[in-house]
């Protein structure tokens, strides 16, 4: 969006210095939220320690009811840290002068290109290559010839419902959010700013679940999930 105005474009407009600069920034917050929460841990916690508890008992949470306990836990420092990504890679969009990374197909193609690659190598390296892959052949041994395919691409497919959809929703907002600053930009903005955190951490949400599902569908191939 070459059209908005951003902080880091005043230095230059070219697409990967944005997209670099944002990216960089939003990393550089997500450390600085951790680091300011361990800083001084207590056995009560206060201030950031607080909310990051509170934060990895609601993905710990969401990764129970899909896998159990067990398996939510051994994945929750990937999912929370995605999650944590995501949310500030969202939000930082809001605010006016800056750019959202994940309005960048470049950073949500990379980010579902992680998953994709981490969750078929939990599952064959749980399972064994041959387990992994049969199951891939479904139920019925005369229908592995139909099945196979199928799943091959419905995997495939996988890295670009993550990719586009976070993409899509996140380069909508920022367009209806530049259309809204151009049309009203003092007092009616308030209106969408609160929609469009809501839209980020949904968002957030949705990746941190979809790679919860993912990885539960590739470690648990032999229970009936």
């Amino acid at each position: 969006m070459g059209e908005l105005f951003t902080f880091f474009g005043v230095i230059s407009h070219n697409h990967a210095w944005i997209f670099v600069t944002h990216m960089l920034l939003s990393a550089g917050i997500v450390l600085l939220l951790a680091r300011m929460a361990m800083k001084n841990l207590r056995v009560v916690p206060t201030g950031t320690q607080n909310v990051m508890e509170a934060y990895l008992d609601g993905v710990m949470a969401m990764g129970s009811d899909v896998m159990g306990k067990e398996d939510a836990r051994k994945y929750l420092p990937l999912v929370a840290t995605i999650g944590l990504f995501v949310a500030v890679a969202n939000l930082i969009g809001i605010i006016p002068g800056f750019e959202a990374p994940s309005a960048f197909l470049d950073f949500t193609l990379a980010l579902a290109l992680v998953v994709f690659v981490y969750y078929n190598f939990e599952g064959i390296r749980r399972n064994g290559a041959v387990a992994y892959f049969k199951h891939f052949m479904g139920p019925v041994w005369w229908l592995a010839w139909l099945m196979f395919p199928i799943e091959i691409v419905s995997h495939i497919s996988r890295i670009i419902s993550l990719s586009f959809r976070l993409f899509g929703n996140i380069k909508g907002d920022d367009m209806f959010l530049m259309v809204i600053l151009m049309l009203a930009p003092w007092l009616l903005p308030m209106i969408p700013f609160a929609l469009l955190t809501f839209m980020a951490l949904l968002q957030a949400f949705i990746f941190m679940m979809l790679t919860y599902v993912y990885l539960g569908g590739a470690v648990l191939i032999s229970e009936d999930h």
